[in-house]
């Protein structure tokens, strides 16, 4: 994913849920797909797909049954 992509997610998320503290960072490794933080948390990672010509974007977040004690 280019970095001009990761920047425009990036806008996309903070304007979709009202949250400048949203950021999208290139992953380690070669291959690796993004990796979206607010603030510091991270919060999940971001797989582009291509298919026929077709790109999208996948945003896969992970939420702990420890991360829902305090609630």
């Amino acid at each position: 994913m280019t970095p001009e992509e990761m920047l425009k997610i990036q806008k996309y998320l903070c304007k979709l849920f009202d949250n400048q503290k949203i950021t999208v960072k290139k992953g380690d490794g070669k291959d690796a797909p993004a990796e979206a933080y607010v603030g510091k948390e991270f919060v999940g990672v971001i797989y582009k797909d291509e298919d026929d010509g077709d790109i999208s974007y996948d945003w896969n977040m992970s939420i702990l049954c420890d991360d829902l004690q305090d609630l």
